[in-house]
C-alpha cells in the first residue's frame, strides 16, 4: 500500500457503480456520514458551521448516481450550496443560471470530456474555480486537468478530503475578495494583482488561474530563499502529507510555461529541496 493510499482511510468511487452508502432520497442535511465506514466529513466533534461552504455554490458534474448523492450530501452537510449536473449539457445550463463559485467535474462524461467543460466554463468566467476528478491510474487526465485546473482528486476519494480540497481552493480564489484594494505585489519587474491573477512584466502580461497565482504569490514573498516542496503543498494547496509533491511540479511547470511567454525565466530550482526565484 503506498503512502497515499495508506492516508485516504475508506474510499469512495472506487468503481462504476458502487453503492457509496447514500440513498438519493438523503436529506440535503443530512451527515455525510452514511457513507458506511466513511467519516463524516469533518473531524470528530467539528461543526459544519467552522467550515468554509458558508456562502459558496459548488456545481458537482458526476454521471454517477451513487457518487453524486454522497458528494452532494458531505458538501451540504459543510453548508455549500451544491447543484449536481450528470451531463456537459446539464452543466452549462446550471452554470449559466447559477454562476457557481467551484465546479467539481468528472473528467469522464456521458456526451464530453469533463476537461473541455472545464475549458468552456473557465472561458466564461475565468474567476470560476475548477477542480478535476480524474482516475487514479490515468496520469495523462492528471496533466490535461492541470494544464488549467485549480486541484484534481483522484478516485477513489475520501470526502474528509473532497471538502477539505474543495475550501483550500476557495481560500485561494477569493484572496482577491478579501483585499481588493491591496497594493501590487513586486519581485524586479514583476507586478501582481491580487484582484485579477493577472502577472505584468514591462508592456506584457499573463493570466494565471487561482492556484498558479497563489503558487506565484508565495515564491514572491519569499524571495532570496528556497521554498521546501513540502513547504508549498501546505500553504498554497493545504496538503499535509507528501504525497502529493507532484502538484508541485506540475503547477510548476505550468507556471514557467506561463512567464516564459512574457520575460526571461525567474523560477529557479533546487534539486532535492524546493523552488525559489531568479
Amino acid at each position: 500500500m503506498s503512502h497515499a493510499e495508506g492516508r485516504r482511510g475508506t474510499d469512495v468511487g472506487a468503481a462504476r457503480g458502487a453503492s457509496p452508502g447514500a440513498s438519493p432520497g438523503a436529506s440535503p442535511g443530512a451527515s455525510p456520514g452514511a457513507s458506511p465506514g466513511a467519516s463524516p466529513g469533518a473531524s470528530p466533534g467539528a461543526s459544519p458551521g467552522a467550515s468554509p461552504g458558508a456562502g459558496a455554490t459548488v456545481l458537482v458534474v458526476e454521471d454517477e448516481p451513487s457518487i453524486a448523492d454522497v458528494l452532494a450530501i458531505a458538501l451540504r452537510y459543510h453548508r455549500f450550496d451544491v447543484m449536481v449536473a450528470g451531463t456537459v449539457r446539464e452543466a452549462l445550463a446550471l452554470d449559466g443560471r447559477t454562476r457557481p463559485d467551484v465546479a467539481l467535474l468528472d473528467v469522464m462524461l456521458p456526451d464530453g470530456d469533463g476537461r473541455a467543460l472545464g475549458r468552456e466554463l473557465r472561458a466564461r468566467r475565468p474567476e470560476l474555480a475548477l477542480v478535476f476528478l480524474t482516475a487514479r491510474d490515468a496520469p495523462s487526465e492528471v496533466v490535461g486537468a492541470l494544464g488549467f485546473g485549480d486541484d484534481y482528486i483522484t478516485k477513489p476519494f475520501n470526502i474528509d478530503e473532497v471538502v477539505a480540497r474543495i475550501g483550500a481552493v476557495l481560500r485561494r480564489t477569493r484572496a482577491g475578495d478579501v483585499l481588493p484594494q491591496r497594493p501590487p505585489l513586486r519581485y524586479g519587474d514583476l507586478e501582481l494583482d491580487d484582484s485579477t491573477y493577472v502577472v505584468r512584466r514591462a508592456d506584457r502580461t499573463a493570466q494565471l488561474t487561482p492556484t498558479e497565482y497563489a503558487l506565484l504569490r508565495f515564491l514572491v514573498r519569499n524571495a532570496g530563499r528556497v521554498v521546501p516542496k513540502e513547504q508549498l503543498l501546505r500553504h498554497v494547496w493545504s496538503y499535509e502529507h507528501t504525497a502529493e509533491s507532484t502538484v508541485v511540479e506540475t503547477y510548476i511547470s505550468y507556471l514557467r510555461r506561463k512567464l516564459a511567454a512574457i520575460g526571461p525565466p525567474v523560477i529557479t530550482t533546487r534539486r532535492g529541496v524546493g523552488y525559489g526565484l531568479a
